[in-house]
């Protein structure tokens, strides 16, 4: 698969034809608590604290939790549900595209189809999408390396604050981190499309991360160390780390220890196959799952912007930077 991405970054894979530009998410002072899915939504405004006024450039050499919550405001205030065949989704991915772009990465789009279904309820048609991958300048398959990802789609009424533009947040900060500090291994970072049900069972699910493992060569298979995906990082105190049951938990046990150097309570989740991890994990790859706190927005109209607390996204995103660049 990473070489397959090689072999294509330098074609356009945007699915809409349109882009926004890769500026910094904007807080705009508009209320979050009704999202626009107006297609002239813009990423290229400076950003704005809540008193109207310009913030500081962020440190390049720390995880910035204000910034991470902008980018929740600007997905789940701005643009909204994100269904993954829509013109929404492939908005949000060509922003996320544009902005890993800009830190230097190497991004590409690569399409899959997904199916026509029922999505929490509700009919979805058939369509073409996307992941976004981004690969470290120079990257070679042929090194050991990580993988960090989070799902960019929703559920057709939800705009997604937690679910998962509160993961989609997490990963970018540490992306543009990681761009500037490096990482012990180089990290490949992706926005999973179509992770969202589109019927009952494991081949309804998790669309793009089973895509991206099928194409994945040998080489590309036994060289990865971890992979971990975000999923709802954004609710509670405390952060779940979750396996899927198949594997012996390294990755589980490399994040816990991670978590207790960088000071950040968790806690063991049951067996949880419900993000991407399990894509990889049923493939017999090593994954782990951050996040899954219950609450009550869940895959609802009111998974807004508040709903995210920007201390939870502080802790996920502290734990993992230890984790990618000390264990």
């Amino acid at each position: 698969m990473l070489v397959a991405v090689l072999a294509v970054l330098s074609a356009s894979c945007s699915p809409s034809g349109e882009s926004e530009s890769a500026g910094e998410p904007p807080d705009d002072g508009a209320s979050p608590s009704t999202p626009s899915l107006s297609p002239s939504a813009s990423a290229s405004d400076t950003p704005m604290s809540d008193t109207g006024t310009s913030d500081p450039p962020p440190d390049p050499a720390s995880f910035d939790a204000a910034r991470a919550f902008r980018t929740v405001r600007f997905l789940a205030g701005r643009i909204g549900p994100r269904e993954a065949t829509t013109d929404a989704y492939a908005r949000a991915a060509d922003w996320v595209d544009g902005r890993l772009a800009g830190w230097g990465y190497q991004v590409s789009q690569p399409a899959f189809r997904a199916p026509a279904g029922y999505s929490w309820g509700v009919q979805v048609p058939a369509g073409r999408t996307t992941n976004v991958v981004a690969l470290p300048p120079d990257f070679d398959p042929q090194q050991r390396y990580l993988i960090v990802g989070a799902h960019l789609d929703t559920v057709p009424q939800a705009p997604g604050a937690e679910d998962n533009a509160s993961g989609t947040s997490v990963m970018l900060e540490l992306a543009r981190v990681a761009a500037t500090e490096g990482t012990r291994l180089p990290a490949v970072f992706i926005a999973f499309g179509a992770e969202e049900p589109r019927g009952e069972g494991d081949d309804w699910h998790h669309f793009g991360s089973q895509e991206y493992v099928a194409q994945m060569s040998r080489t590309e298979r036994r060289n990865l160390v971890s992979m971990v995906s975000l999923d709802r990082v954004g609710v509670g105190s405390v952060v779940p780390v979750c396996g899927g049951g198949l594997t012996d938990e390294p990755v589980e046990r490399d994040l816990k220890r991670a978590a207790r150097q960088a000071q950040v309570p968790t806690f063991s989740c049951e067996v949880n196959q419900s993000s991407d991890h399990w894509s990889f994990e049923r493939a017999g790859l090593p994954a782990a799952r951050l996040g899954s706190t219950a609450y009550p927005a869940y895959h609802d109209e009111t998974d807004l912007p508040p709903v995210v607390k920007p201390p939870q996204l502080k802790r996920t995103g502290e734990l993992m930077w230890e984790f990618i660049t000390e264990q």
